[in-house]
């Protein structure tokens, strides 16, 4: 059977929600599926949970590894993958059960590099689905590529997702783009920076086959053991793929640079002015007075005046007023009055 879509998945302890991810995967209505999963040092039942799955349908393919981490897990997932596409999915989530062969019959429609499509996140119980303000359902070609894609992964966050896309195998192979390694954060963004230089040509379709679980200690809404300032200032200062970099301006890249750890900020605000047992009010509010008066975000938020203010809803224009007069307290205000409307408002539903 010729291979249409490799689907990769690191697993690393993830038990708890594994069976559901395994399920919908093997329900895909495209046959021709390959499933490679790679079992990442797990420490709890998710080896055996696969080798049971691994058993009884011939589509999986199992890796075990010692714990390397989620970038060279999908590498040498890539390395077993014989598919035309290649997908990803991450074990805590699961897919619609047309997902690839939704993806899969519109790259081929017009032989695209990559098919993008939405993605529904679950958070703190509240469904959201993010959408992109590209043009729906045709050939993006490449000059579209260079002069909205390309700085969009600059600028925003929410398109750096592998699991909510099909990449054409052969770019990748020829190209050797791969997902860095010991990077902790923003690993998927790199490798698509690296795929999309690539790319002839792609397409968004406005579907949502992809379900995200925020699984509570997740790499990304941990306060207590993650940094997310930090790692906004190590994004904000990384040095972009030298293919990427030849393709977009350089004071373009710092304009967009500004304004993503602004907006980055802008959320993070948020988090950690949310009530949050483990992490005391005190330290809270001290992180957030030591973070809006870095001198990097001091620095970006003139860029961000001058490039996105106007633009912005009263509330957020509120913020960055009070993120430039070093309020902590009026920050703290505002985001405790949103957070009681939309408390009543969804209690409202």
């Amino acid at each position: 059977m010729s291979i249409k879509v490799s689907v990769i998945i690191p697993v690393y302890n993830a038990e708890k929600y594994l069976s559901q991810c395994v399920e919908s995967l093997l329900a895909q209505t495209l046959n021709e599926c390959e499933f490679v999963f790679v079992n990442d040092g797990s420490s709890d039942c998710s080896g055996e949970l696969l080798e049971s799955y691994n058993k009884i349908d011939p589509r999986i393919f199992l890796i075990h590894q010692q714990n390397q981490g989620v970038s060279i897990a999908r590498n040498n997932g890539l390395q077993k993958a014989s598919g035309e596409y290649i997908g990803f999915v991450d074990a805590d989530d699961y897919i619609e059960k047309d997902m690839y062969e939704i993806l899969y019959t519109s790259a081929k429609q017009h032989d695209c590099d990559v098919v993008i499509s939405n993605f529904e996140s679950e958070i703190e119980g509240h469904k959201v689905i993010t959408k992109y303000p590209f043009p729906i359902d045709i050939i993006l070609n490449r000059e579209y590529v260079e002069h909205e894609l390309l700085p969009y992964f600059i600028k925003s966050d929410n398109l750096n997702s592998a699991c909510n896309k099909i990449y054409k195998n052969n770019v990748i192979k020829e190209n050797n783009v791969y997902f860095p390694e010991r990077v902790p954060l923003g690993e998927d963004g790199m490798f698509n920076m690296q795929f999309f230089c690539k790319a002839a040509n792609i397409k968004y379709l406005d579907f949502t086959g992809y379900h995200y679980r925020e699984v509570k200690g997740s790499a990304t809404r941990n306060i207590s053991e993650s940094d997310y300032f930090k790692r906004a200032l190590e994004v904000y200062n990384l040095q972009l793929p030298e293919n990427f970099t030849g393709k977009i301006d350089q004071v373009k890249i710092w304009k967009l640079k500004s304004i993503k750890l602004v907006n980055s900020v802008l959320s993070y605000l948020h988090v950690y002015f949310t009530p949050y047992q483990d992490v005391s009010f005190i330290k809270r509010y001290k992180y957030v007075k030591k973070m809006i008066g870095h001198k990097q975000l001091r620095d970006a938020l003139n860029i961000y005046y001058s490039e996105s203010y106007r633009a912005l809803g009263g509330y957020e224009k509120f913020l960055v007023s009070m993120i430039k007069r070093k309020s902590a307290f009026g920050i703290y205000c505002a985001t405790a009055y949103s957070r009681f409307k939309n408390k009543s408002r969804w209690g409202g539903i």
